[in-house]
């Protein structure tokens, strides 16, 4: 089985700070997948923040982090990331990765991912 674990979260970041979260496939099953990262607010609906193919030469952004997110992936360690520059207040929430087996490396929907992370908590300060 694919168990994927995001690692980077847990602090507390001021506006204007950076931050860059680990996704790690840890198996046992390491199958080719495209990833994407979500974000879920208290209160609010999980949404797309952003995706990549398998290969890595294929991204896309949210409207919301374009220009301050990227995402990106090391195959050989089984790991994806996401770099989040010029934090904003908005940017708080539990972020999830997932892992699509059609690697499509565009999906946007929650029920197009086939597994997921734990999440991991980013608290952005005023």
């Amino acid at each position: 089985q694919v168990q994927l674990v995001e690692s980077g979260g847990g602090g507390l970041v001021q506006a204007g700070g950076s931050l860059r979260l680990s996704c790690e496939n840890i198996g046992p099953s390491f199958p080719s997948l495209a990833m994407g990262w979500f974000r879920q607010a208290p209160g609010k609906e999980r949404e797309w923040v952003a995706a990549i193919s398998w290969s890595g030469g294929r991204t896309y952004y949210s409207d919301s982090v374009k220009g301050r997110f990227t995402i990106s992936r090391d195959n050989a360690k089984n790991t994806v990331y996401l770099q989040m520059n010029s934090l904003k207040p908005e940017d708080t929430a539990v972020y999830y990765c997932a892992g699509e087996s059609r690697k499509t490396g565009w999906a946007r929907l929650q029920n197009e991912y086939d597994y997921w992370g734990q999440g991991t908590q980013v608290t952005v300060s005023s």
